[in-house]
């Protein structure tokens, strides 16, 4: 399947619900995704702090995530971080389908101590991505700081959403926590669906 990103293999598929695959020479990933779920994750990327905003992100946005990647990490860090923002986003896409009944539209301000972060976004299949979260240091862990907003817009723009993330703090692992968090509960109120809607929520009668 050709998207965004380039090849994508769909291993499987259910009801709001996929398994996909991109591999390259740079990394390999794999991604298990379901919509409906409890929250569950079991994420491994080579990058413990990532793996750590990753399984934050699906356990408040009450997502099933099983996510593996391998990467060319003895290069640097930036190969996996924005494979794996690609790889997860096109899970996205793919599980939401013609996007008939969701609610597209989703918002939510998460503190983290002295941080807050807040996430509105659209999932109207135009992938636009502003990110302001003016981070005080370089890592966090084994994660360039710099990557967070590059992963955030790499998740934009293969889910198809237009995406506004916006925070503020001292501390850098909160700020980065609170955003992932954030990003999750706005994700999931979008993903949810509607009772009342029959169609799309939108009047040109499609989200592409």
């Amino acid at each position: 399947m050709t998207t965004p990103l380039g090849t994508l293999e769909v291993l499987d598929r259910g009801a709001r619900s996929v398994r996909v695959r991109r591999a390259t020479r740079e990394t390999t990933i794999e991604v298990a995704l379901t919509l409906d779920g409890t929250g569950r994750a079991r994420v491994s990327s080579g990058i413990g702090f990532y793996d750590h905003l990753l399984a934050s992100f699906a356990h408040h946005g009450l997502f099933d995530l099983e996510l593996s990647a391998k990467g060319d990490l003895e290069v640097d860090e930036h190969h996996t971080v924005e494979d794996v923002a690609l790889v997860l986003g096109a899970a996205f896409a793919e599980a939401l389908g013609d996007k008939v009944g969701i609610n597209r539209f989703g918002d939510s301000s998460v503190p983290m101590d002295e941080s807050l972060a807040t996430a509105v976004l659209d999932l109207s299949g135009r992938p636009y991505a502003v990110i302001d979260l003016p981070f005080r240091g370089e890592r966090a862990g084994g994660l360039p700081l710099q990557l967070v907003d590059h992963a955030l817009e790499s998740f934009a723009r293969t889910s198809g959403a237009t995406l506004n993330l916006r925070g503020s703090g001292r501390n850098d692992h909160h700020l980065a926590e609170a955003a992932f968090k954030a990003l999750g509960r706005a994700l999931r109120v979008a993903c949810e669906l509607d009772p009342r809607r029959t169609g799309v929520a939108s009047t040109k009668g499609s989200l592409g």
